[in-house]
């Protein structure tokens, strides 16, 4: 009899992971191909339309979609009946594979995940371990559901037990509108209703794994609740006028996927997990007959569309000879393309900067009149200068808005999502601003990076402050020197709901 292996999970699974650094799933492209022709917002549409250049430019050059690769989410189904040849925990198999496919020498991808949450947060520097999800069900073999999921999207879970009577729908829209655009839309939601605090949460991370089939239910009807719970929340979302990275527009969700199991009598659990615009996962079954193959999407699904027309109107802005007087001129909504040196930081630089300053230590760095990007780009291959090298959520930056701005004299910013209040104020006290990048197009805007080098905190990894010097990196004004934030005039123009 043929066994499943060791080593067909651990080829599966490290093949599985590449696929999806760089493939997104077919029905995903279908529906922000349909998101795009649909879409009356110019910002939003000019964002779907980056998201869909940049997909198709990581399908033909096998590199990430995203500079978030992800952590690595697994649910295995193993048949009671299936033939396994394995001497060791499944954690340790699958996590051998994750080490494999995160190293690999073609396309390796950035290690994300850190050791002691709670403490020194040292990366584990090849993105293990994986978080896995084990079943039982019947059969003879063992399915795989393998995703890679984004700290953007991932942070903007949400969880509730709701009171018996509640309506579950209002709750998700509510949840939604607070969770702003961090999570990278338009993407994908799922609900987890009933079972256990830990069983929601499960439900709602698997349900992401499901097809997009949002259009094919309204054309036949919903036949369950759980389908009229969705077609209601894929309509009271859109109506929201969230739109794509939180511009404003029509669509901010492709598909809600609704999963439900028993619960307590006294209890009504709530889940909801958002996926981004890189939507990365696939599933394969194991049988015993050797590893799995998983076919590539025909290049012929993504739409043939030219940036150059987007851009057109685009204003261009020389970094190196950047004023606050041209700042001033610049107009939410507005599409420049940034030519010169930026900075770049995340949390771990913030907070190294942060310690230095108050332990009276010369910064290695001078940021005064600079422009930093809020990334941590995947390692260059080949030719590259860098890999791709999208922006992280701004959000996570707020708290260290006025060092930034008010004590170290730092003129533009650049991420993605909204940014809080007191940042929209220390902005405009600074006359500076804001920009944001499309998160999703981690590629595409690689491709605008000519020269990089570490110029400090080496040590950090991808946390480390490089010096970028770019030509014609798309992005847009989404809070201008007065510290209008497009991320609430967008949303409340194309909202259409009371």
């Amino acid at each position: 009899m043929n066994r499943i292996t060791e080593a067909d999970v651990i080829d599966s699974i490290a093949d599985a992971l590449q696929f999806i650094s760089y493939y997104h799933p077919p029905d995903f492209i279908r529906a922000m191909s349909a998101a795009f022709s649909a879409e009356e917002s110019p910002a939003a549409r000019d964002a779907i339309a980056q998201i869909l250049v940049n997909s198709r430019m990581a399908a033909v050059g096998h590199r990430p979609i995203c500079q978030d690769t992800g952590v690595v989410n697994v649910t295995a189904r193993i048949g009671v009946k299936a033939p396994l040849d394995w001497d060791r925990p499944l954690q340790e198999i699958v996590d051998d594979a994750v080490r494999r496919a995160y190293r690999h020498d073609d396309n390796p991808l950035r290690a994300s995940v850190v050791a002691d949450p709670f403490g020194r947060r040292e990366n584990t520097r090849d993105n293990a371990p994986a978080m896995l999800q084990v079943e039982m069900v019947a059969g003879a073999a063992v399915a795989f559901d393998v995703s890679a999921k984004g700290g953007g999207s991932e942070n903007k879970s949400q969880f509730a037990v709701l009171n018996p009577s509640a309506n579950v729908a209002d709750w998700v829209v509510e949840a939604v509108q607070k969770m702003g655009a961090g999570w990278c839309p338009p993407g994908i939601l799922g609900i987890g209703i009933g079972g256990s605090v830990d069983k929601a949460m499960v439900m709602a991370k698997q349900a992401l794994s499901e097809p997009i089939d949002a259009t094919e239910l309204r054309a036949r009807g919903p036949a369950t609740p759980e389908e009229a719970l969705r077609l209601e929340l894929i309509d009271r979302i859109n109506a929201l006028g969230i739109g794509a990275q939180g511009l404003g527009g029509i669509v901010t969700v492709l598909d809600v996927k609704v999963r439900s199991f028993p619960t307590h009598a006294a209890s009504l659990p709530v889940a909801l997990v958002p996926n981004c615009a890189a939507t990365r996962h696939v599933g394969f079954t194991l049988d015993g007959s050797g590893p799995a193959r998983l076919a590539p999407p025909d290049l012929d699904d993504w739409p043939d569309l030219d940036l150059g027309d987007v851009w057109k109107a685009a204003r261009r802005v020389d970094l190196d000879r950047l004023t606050r007087d041209e700042i001033a001129s610049w107009q939410p909504g507005q599409s420049l393309l940034l030519s010169g040196r930026l900075l770049t930081g995340r949390d771990a630089a913030h907070r190294r900067i942060e310690r230095m300053l108050a332990e009276g230590q010369p910064l290695p760095v001078e940021f005064r009149d600079r422009a930093i990007y809020y990334v941590g780009p995947v390692d260059p291959v080949g030719d590259e200068v860098v890999g791709p090298a999208g922006p992280t959520t701004s959000t996570r930056m707020d708290r260290y808005s006025d060092m930034m701005l008010d004590q170290l004299g730092v003129l533009v910013m650049i991420g993605k999502a909204e940014r809080g209040a007191e940042t929209v104020a220390a902005i405009a006290r600074n006359g500076a601003a804001y920009l944001i990048a499309v998160g999703g197009a981690a590629y595409l805007v690689s491709q605008a990076i000519r020269e990089a080098r570490v110029v400090a905190f080496e040590d950090l990894g991808m946390e480390a402050i490089h010096e970028f010097t770019v030509r014609d990196m798309p992005v847009t004004v989404a809070v201008d020197a007065s510290g209008t934030s497009l991320h609430q005039t967008g949303p409340a123009a194309w909202r259409r709901m009371g």
